[in-house]
This record gives structure tokens, sequence and C-alpha cells, in this order.
């Protein structure tokens, strides 16, 4: 019988997973419900859609995000080549045009001869080889049947996406380009300075602005690194200051004095039309937006490409409803991307690799793939797979999670280097004496 695998979802995970399948010789139908029916956070049909940030996070290799992303570039990720492809200026930060990155990774599937697309809405796990990547925001139908698989504690946080404002519309009288520590005048970010007396006029506002979600959320329901920007308000007023709006290695150039606190500004696209208030997350009102984020020096006349928004996400209590492959123990069925409750864009693409791996190695009879734990990589699916890790959260790639280094104690920046150092080492070997699944693929 011909290799075939079913992926379910078209997301970062869901994309991956198909071309790495495609590239081994592997017939792949890619199960997308877009355009037929979408999701509260989603606004195209385009596979790999960024639906919150336009951010994959830190380049720097002594950093657990930065090393996360060499290794995928390793590993052949397709994801990482088509993103750095569509790269807009972030400083040390790999961030996207949205809809170009979207549509390479659509060329890509579309030029396939082994991805056949099916648009319509999966409501169950068919039989066969399947990995289902179908998000965290999949079909009500699906996550029922999945939960009643795995037969594990169904659990959900709340996520949030940050407003994007045209360009025209900002005040450059105001905002100032800089990237922080750089020189006046150059940098990849547009900041919005503000005085004292300013940002405390914007808190006063913002954390008594109307929410859509009008209720009290305790820690757990909120997903830390993506808080709305008024929840994390509410814990100090000065919070933010020392936060997202913090202004350090920023001099804005009307004064030659750092300003009190800013607001950052980071592209949405090459031609840079567009700008994404970085840490924005919100659960305001979309009226509240406009008039709260509107106190924002620079951003008076602002027009809103996109509000901001808020969405429950569901997950599955990994460590102990999958094994360390993500595959649900006697089964061929594997979960990839955020409904691991694996949360980042490039950990969704890292699991849609490492499914499509196993799956090759399901298929042909291979050891499957088992990452050193040193990895970022490695570590991060350790984590989520290890019945020992309660209770479960989302989790990013970070180096809280690696193995502690043998040795003397070093300063924060000599171990994060030593631990990239090792994480590369060790990945490397292990590449090399899998040649069987890491040798050049053919070309889809």
């Amino acid at each position: 019988m011909a290799e075939h695998v079913i992926v379910i979802g078209g997301g970062l995970a869901g994309s991956e997973c198909a071309l790495q399948l495609a590239a081994r010789g592997v017939a792949v139908t890619l199960v997308e419900q877009r355009p037929e029916s979408t999701s509260p956070a989603h606004h195209t049909s385009d596979f790999a859609e960024l639906v919150c940030s336009n951010s994959l996070k830190s380049t720097r290799h002594d950093s657990a995000a930065g090393l996360l992303k060499e290794e995928l570039a390793h590993m052949g990720s397709q994801l990482i080549e088509c993103a750095r492809e569509a790269a807009v200026p972030a400083g040390g930060a790999l961030a996207v045009d949205r809809k170009l990155f979207s549509r390479l990774v659509s060329e890509r599937i579309e030029a396939s001869p082994l991805i056949e697309v099916e648009r319509r809405e999966a409501t169950s796990i068919p039989e066969g080889h399947v990995v289902v990547a179908a998000g965290p925001l999949c079909s009500d139908a699906l996550f029922s049947d999945l939960a009643r698989r795995v037969g594990g504690e169904s659990l959900s946080f709340f996520d949030a996406a940050a407003p994007i404002v045209d360009a025209e519309t900002i005040d450059r009288s105001i905002a100032f380009s800089q990237s922080r520590y750089e020189e006046e005048g150059r940098g990849d970010y547009l900041n919005c300075p503000m005085t004292k007396e300013e940002y405390e006029a914007f808190y006063e506002e913002l954390v008594s602005a109307k929410r859509v979600v009008s209720r009290e959320f305790e820690q757990t329901d909120l997903f830390n690194a993506c808080q709305p920007v008024e929840e994390v308000a509410r814990t100090g007023v000065d919070s933010l200051r020392f936060g997202a709006l913090k202004p350090v290695g920023l001099t804005d150039p009307r004064t030659g004095r750092r300003p009190w606190a800013a607001v950052q500004l980071r592209a949405e696209n090459a031609a840079c039309t567009a700008y994404n208030l970085v840490g924005f997350q919100t659960n305001l009102t979309w009226g509240e937006q406009a008039r709260v984020f509107r106190m924002i020096p620079g951003l008076e006349g602002a027009d809103f490409f996109r509000y901001g928004v808020m969405h429950r996400n569901s997950f599955v209590d990994a460590p102990r409803v999958l094994d360390e492959t993500f595959a649900i123990p006697g089964t061929t069925v594997r979960l990839a991307g955020q409904i691991t409750g694996t949360e980042g864009y490039a950990e969704a693409i890292a699991s849609g690799l490492l499914a499509a791996l196993n799956t090759v190695a399901d298929l042909r009879g291979l050891e499957r793939v088992r990452l050193p734990r040193t990895s970022a990589f490695g570590a991060l699916v350790a984590y989520a797979t290890d019945p020992a890790t309660t209770p479960y959260q989302p989790m990013h790639v970070n180096f809280g999670i690696v193995p502690p280094l043998d040795g003397p104690r070093m300063k924060k920046r000599e171990r994060y280097q030593a631990y990239a150092d090792r994480a590369e080492r060790d990945l490397a070997s292990y590449l090399e004496s899998r040649p069987d699944l890491f040798q050049a693929a053919p070309s889809c």
C-alpha cells in the first residue's frame, strides 16, 4: 500500500508537517476548514496564517528562541526558510510580512504533486495515519472526538492578539525611529514616548476600560506570554513601565532625554505600511481600543487596520495522554502544534516537523526521533511529554527546561551561551547519526 497520511489543519504545524512528509515521498491529504468554516482569530483562508504577533521572536544564538530557530533550520524546516525570505526589520527578532509569509508557504503546498488539499471541516479523526494539527481553535466536534480518544482532561486558556494601525496615520513628529541603545533616527521600531502625566492618565483609562469578556480572570486562565495589556496593568501602576512600555535605551529626540514610558510599534510588512503595538494584546472592546489607544502620543489620529481580539484556546494534557512523540498510545494518530500545549510560532513549526519525521519512521519501521534533551527542541518535547510535568500549562521554549550544566557556576549570559553551544554540538551529532531521516530529501 502506498504511504499516505492525513494532516488536519493548515496552520504552522500542519503546513510544515505536510511539506516534510511530501519531501520524503509520502502522499498527503491536507484538510483545512477555512474558508468553509473559520475561527474568531483568523482573518484569511491562507495556509500558515499568523493570528497574533508577526514576530517569531529572537534570533540570538544565546537565547532559547533563537536557538530553536537555528535547530529548525539545521533540520530542514521549510517554514523557517519562508520566514527568513519574508522577514521585515525587527532588530534582533525574526518578524515577517504576514501576507508574504503565508503566500510563500501556500505556493510550496500548492506546487507539491504529493499534497492534495481538501477545504472542509474535519469533525472526527479518520482511520489510518493521521496528524491532528488543527490548532487550539479546532472545531468543537473535532476536539470532542479527540478528547474522547485521549480520555484525559481537556484544558484551556485565554489568548489575545494586538491591534495593527495604518502607518500613514502615525504622527511622526512625535513617534521616532530607534531600537533600544541604538542611534537616534535609526532602528527597526517606532517609539511613542510618554511623560509621567501622559502615562498615568493612559493607565487610569486602560484599567477602567470596558472588556469583551467581562469577568475577573484567574492567573491560570491567561497564558502568561500573551496576557492582555490591561490585565498586566492591573498588577500595578508601574507594571507596564517596567514591561512592554519600558523606556530603557531610548532617547526622545524632542527632549534629548529618556521618556517616562514608551510604546513600541513594529512593522507588519516590508513596505512598513502597517505597524502593530508591541505587547498590546487586549480584551478591550473595539470602541474602547480606539478611545484608549489613541491616548498614546503619536497615535491620536491612528486608523486601525485590525483591532486586538481575545479568544479561548484548547489543548490536551499532553504529559498524561500522549507518548514522547506526541502520538496517542496504541494508535496511528499523532498531534502537532499548539493543541499539544507547545505555545509559540516556532514551537508550532517544530512540532509539525517532528510529527512528520516520526510518522515517516512509523510508516517505514524506522527508529523514532528522540532529540537530545540538551537541545532547545528536545527540552521542549521532554517537558511536554514528561508525566512529572504537573500541572501542565502551555510553554514557550526557554532555558529553564534544559538540563543544567556541569562545572562552576556562570553568569547568566555566559551560561546561556554555554547552553546554546552544547545544544548545537549534541544536535549536530544526533542528526549525523540519522541519515535515514535527515539525508537530503527529494524535492517536492
